[in-house]
């Protein structure tokens, strides 16, 4: 069985999506994080025949729409995130969920990712050792791996830059790799409306009545 792992953190203000602010304030930006890893799950739990798993880190009881996540978060998995930095916590959360067989993990930045991608994806990485679906602004959306141990690499890839995506790729270049396609992050409020415009469901309405 094959697992879709989701990489999320609480949307609590003040600590979730902060580059929104302004113009969003705190409390808008949290919301929309939520609205997107709502939708995020949502896309998740529609697909079929997986295991479908959240590492999760942060303070639920304080974040936006804690219920609705609550809620969601019981129909899945739930595993910490564990490690410093954000590379080790990629690796780690690869490696909790090997025990499932083959994983595409995505992040919570994506809301406009649907069952049929994420299906798509898998599909492609039943014919490849990994794929890689690389975002806009130089990072990477998805990562599948046949071998989630392969993802020890990521402790020594540089995050959160321009050249992460491309840096993946190459750490990752022993193995057969496939592209996916490219997908927007969620980063600033040009994004958020720019992702709304192409989606609908909680994310888009939430930016769409701020």
């Amino acid at each position: 069985m094959t697992s879709v792992l989701v990489m999320a953190k609480a949307p609590v203000p003040g600590l979730a999506k902060t580059r929104l602010c302004p113009p969003a304030t705190p409390h808008e930006a949290a919301d929309i994080a939520a609205a997107s890893l709502l939708d995020t799950l949502d896309a998740v739990l529609a697909v079929a025949d997986v295991t479908p798993v959240v590492a999760f880190t942060g303070d639920l009881d304080q974040a936006a729409r804690r219920d609705e996540l609550a809620s969601l978060l019981g129909q899945v998995t739930v595993i910490p995130q564990r490690g410093n930095g954000f590379g080790a916590r990629l690796a780690n959360a690869h490696r909790d969920v090997a025990r499932f067989g083959p994983v595409l993990q995505i992040g919570m930045d994506t809301p406009q990712v649907t069952p049929a991608l994420l299906t798509s994806a898998l599909e492609r990485l039943e014919e490849l050792d990994a794929v890689l679906g690389h975002a806009s602004d130089g990072g990477w959306w998805a990562l599948g791996l046949r071998d989630p141990l392969e993802a020890a690499v990521l402790r020594d890839v540089p995050m959160s830059r321009p050249d992460t995506g491309s840096l993946t790729w190459l750490a990752l270049s022993h193995l057969r790799m496939g592209h996916l396609p490219v997908l927007s992050d969620v980063d600033t409020m040009a994004d958020a409306q720019r992702v709304a415009s192409q989606t609908s469901g909680r994310f888009a309405s939430t930016v769409g009545a701020r």
